[in-house]
């Protein structure tokens, strides 16, 4: 790889966005796209946007010749709004599945170390931690505490940052209120399409392990399948 790809890719890998190095077997030569790029018009188009989403790297035969794709996709990761029952169960669920996970909740009764590992912990407003806790298209945010003052700002941010997937815990009445405030926020109707409330795959979970599993997996399909 020529020094100029290298410094693309590494920018792309430290910037948290996706690229994928196409190289052509016969020839040698090389070339870089971004997730963001004109992909629909691309040549490889459907084949990279497959890639994107799966992670996976492989060869594809060309009318050109055999070119192989090297994809680079950031890890993917989740952060829970709200140190609650869920997200007690949804931890170790989603580490399991390969998801770096982070909980957010300035709730100092709920959000402590006998509860949650340390390391996946930020006991503080959602203001202040998404300072740091950057959200991105590889992030997926769930926001569980049912509390408009913590839950509405990261929804928001996320919904912004095009986070990969943006649940909201509650009844679909207190999701029409949160659309509501949203809108009167700034958040436009197509974001606001995006928000999955009542959050989770409809698989009728009632508990909190339960519904932990609904989240974890439509933050999966999500991931996999994008929107269909």
């Amino acid at each position: 790889m020529d020094l100029h790809l290298l410094s693309k890719l590494n920018a792309e890998r430290a910037a948290r966005r996706a690229a994928i190095l196409i190289t052509e077997m016969e020839s040698g030569r090389q070339r870089l796209v971004g997730q963001g790029d004109a992909i629909a018009s691309d040549p490889l188009g459907g084949e990279l946007e497959q890639r994107f989403r799966s992670g996976k790297s492989g060869m594809v035969e060309t009318d050109g010749g055999p070119v192989f794709l090297t994809v680079n996709v950031p890890p993917p990761r989740v952060v829970v709004i709200g140190a609650v029952h869920i997200s007690q169960a949804l931890v170790p669920m989603a580490q399991l599945a390969g998801f770096d996970i982070t909980v957010i909740d300035p709730r100092t009764a709920f959000a402590t170390e006998d509860r949650f590992p340390a390391d996946t912990l930020l006991a503080e407003w959602p203001q202040d931690a998404l300072n740091r806790v950057q959200l991105d298209a590889y992030t997926a945010l769930a926001a569980v505490t049912h509390d408009p003052k913590i839950d509405d700002l990261p929804l928001q941010r996320a919904l912004e940052a095009g986070c990969f997937y943006v649940g909201a815990l509650g009844s679909r009445k207190t999701h029409g209120k949160r659309l509501e405030r949203l809108a009167r926020a700034g958040v436009g109707e197509t974001a606001l399409a995006r928000l999955d409330a009542p959050i989770g795959l409809d698989i009728g979970a009632a508990s909190p392990a339960e519904i932990a599993v609904a989240v974890l997996g439509a933050i999966i399909k999500a991931l996999r399948k994008g929107s269909e």
